[in-house]
């Protein structure tokens, strides 16, 4: 890979070619994906056991960085399921006890670790190692964590406060304490899929203009 004239900060070969037209579909685009983004972001931050507030820095500031350190256009810089589970799973052995400091103090020195392994694969340019998984490993990973995602939502859309242990004890836990379910927040949460599948279908009966075609 040819090595960026800007150095460290590649934005410096970039930014004075910056077009001012560009700006309005820029900040148009940068709004869209906040829209996304954020709130994804807000929710796998609960995933990985972290407060909520943890998924906005998570969301704002690798793509400062990336933006200003990054030299690929079109790679999504997020946070993203896969991450959140594998993150949960390491916090939870690092700081068993669930208080907000040391929550944050094992995910902090995680990021730094895993920071340094990533810097260290690519200076030993080993990125030809993801091609050896096979694509129905990754399949079945994505299935798992997906069924992950939507146990862990249950809960919170029948407003049920269970303690986690394990993905088939908090099924049962969830089942045995369905007669406490939130009416409220249960109707809340109807309305709220009711609509989001209103307005996907609305959506999708749209007509696009012509010069998105």
């Amino acid at each position: 890979m040819k090595k960026p004239e800007g150095g460290f900060v590649p934005a410096i070969t970039w930014l004075p070619d910056y077009q001012k037209p560009w700006l309005r579909a820029d900040i148009m685009a940068g709004l869209v994906a906040a829209a996304v983004v954020i709130r994804k972001a807000m929710a796998f931050a609960t995933i990985a056991g972290f407060p909520v507030q943890v998924g906005l820095y998570t969301a704002f500031v690798p793509m400062v960085i990336y933006a200003l350190l990054g030299t690929s256009r079109p790679l999504s810089v997020s946070t993203t399921t896969t991450i959140s589970i594998l993150t949960a799973a390491d916090i939870a052995r690092a700081a068993p006890d669930g208080e907000p400091g040391n929550l944050m103090a094992a995910g902090a020195t995680l990021a730094v670790l895993v920071g340094a392994m990533l810097i260290a694969a690519s200076l030993l340019r080993l990125g030809f190692i993801a091609n050896f998984i096979s694509d129905p490993v990754l399949a079945g990973f994505k299935a798992g964590i997906g069924l992950v995602i939507v146990l862990d939502q249950v809960p919170k859309l029948l407003g049920l406060h269970i303690v986690k242990t394990g993905f088939l004890r908090d099924i049962v836990s969830s089942i045995q304490h369905l007669p406490q379910t939130s009416r409220i927040t249960l109707a809340f949460s109807v309305v709220t899929l009711l609509l989001m599948i209103a307005l996907e279908r609305w959506r999708l009966g749209l007509q696009l203009p012509a010069c998105w075609g």
